[in-house]
């Protein structure tokens, strides 16, 4: 929650995230931000530094909209009903659970005690789908490694 919030202020996102707002603030963070602006090698690496977490925090955002959601819905979807829970790791408030299809998605906000039942629940998949992968906030950070 605490990298959504960073992220949220640095582009000036209130409640929902409008990517076509998103992406005019993104383009104008860059021009401010890039460093062939500076001079001065200190002021070019601070611009350096910036300039990556405004490409991380865009390509963040993006992945959190509810526009990309909404593409990826039926994908979600299919995850969630054919496939079981194959990992999982918690961190902070963070959990990021890999389905046996490969994909692998993040869920915020999930907190110590509510992982701790989903780690002691007869079934991963039946608690994560009552209890979390429907109720939180998520992304989608690992696609399917397809095999040629």
């Amino acid at each position: 929650m605490k990298r959504i919030n960073q992220y949220k202020k640095l582009f000036k996102v209130e409640g929902s995230i409008d990517l076509k707002e998103l992406k005019k603030t993104y383009r104008v963070l860059v021009k401010e931000w890039h460093p062939d602006k500076f001079q001065d090698e200190d002021k070019k690496e601070e611009a350096g530094i910036k300039s990556l977490e405004i490409i991380d925090g865009y390509h963040f955002l993006v992945s959190i909209s509810p526009e990309k959601k909404e593409m990826n819905l039926e994908d979600y979807a299919d995850t969630l009903s054919q496939s079981q829970v194959a990992d999982f790791h918690h961190k902070s408030m963070l959990l990021e659970v890999t389905f046996t299809n490969g994909n692998t998605y993040e869920y915020f906000g999930v907190n110590h005690k509510l992982f701790k039942k989903f780690v002691n629940s007869k079934s991963l998949n039946n608690f994560g789908k009552r209890n979390i992968f429907n109720s939180f906030l998520y992304r989608k950070i690992k696609k399917v490694e397809v095999v040629a």
